[in-house]
């Protein structure tokens, strides 16, 4: 682990990448006192955030699943490709594959990520957002966490909290979800840099 001033992040992203986009946007906004956006591995084109990583001279890597014969020695290649820069801590944001017990072993307590859901609710499903409506419950959220080898499980780090009206519908809850998706993004990061940083 780094003991500079800076903790250097790479972000895992297999879609547009929303989240990843708020969230280099605000590193340049110089909202992450204490961290870095070093690297962007990505896979499907468009990609936002990878177009706006590559405007502010992030770097970027695009790796293909399909290019391998199977996810494990998909993510023995995403790992060697890491493992090649100073990176202290992964975020996955709106990446969707498993990680597998050789990329936890290889990044210990290093690899996050953000649910749509309120922790233990509606775990281990890509639907969480509508599985809530369907459900009929009144308050959702999303949680940030740091994953082990079970999936939507791990070390909770951040929990916020949305209401749902009963009116509400995916396309009107969703919006609800992005606007509180990138303030627990920072939120998450800067309690990452409190286990690091005194100040």
């Amino acid at each position: 682990m780094t003991v500079e001033k800076k903790l250097n992040w790479a972000i895992l992203v297999t879609g547009w990448g929303r989240n990843a986009k708020d969230t280099i946007e605000a590193f340049k906004n110089n909202k992450l006192k204490q961290s870095n956006i070093s690297l962007v591995v990505y896979e499907e084109e468009p990609c936002g955030a990878k177009d706006l990583a590559e405007s502010y001279q992030i770097e970027t890597i695009k790796i293909l699943k399909s290019d391998f014969k199977n996810i494990v020695a998909y993510q023995a290649f995403v790992i060697q490709e890491i493992k090649k820069r100073d990176i202290d801590y992964i975020f996955m944001l709106n990446y969707k594959y498993i990680i597998k017990d050789e990329m936890l072993k290889a990044f210990p307590n290093r690899i996050l990520n953000i649910h749509p859901s309120l922790f233990p609710s509606f775990l281990g499903t890509k639907t969480a957002i509508q599985d809530a409506l369907d459900y009929g419950v009144k308050v959702t959220g999303i949680t940030t966490h740091i994953i082990d080898e079970k999936i939507d499980e791990g070390t909770i780090l951040r929990q916020h909290p949305i209401k749902v009206k009963a009116n509400d519908t995916f396309d009107s809850l969703y919006p609800k979800f992005a606007k509180a998706g990138q303030k627990i993004i920072l939120k998450t990061i800067k309690t990452i840099e409190n286990k690091h940083f005194k100040n």
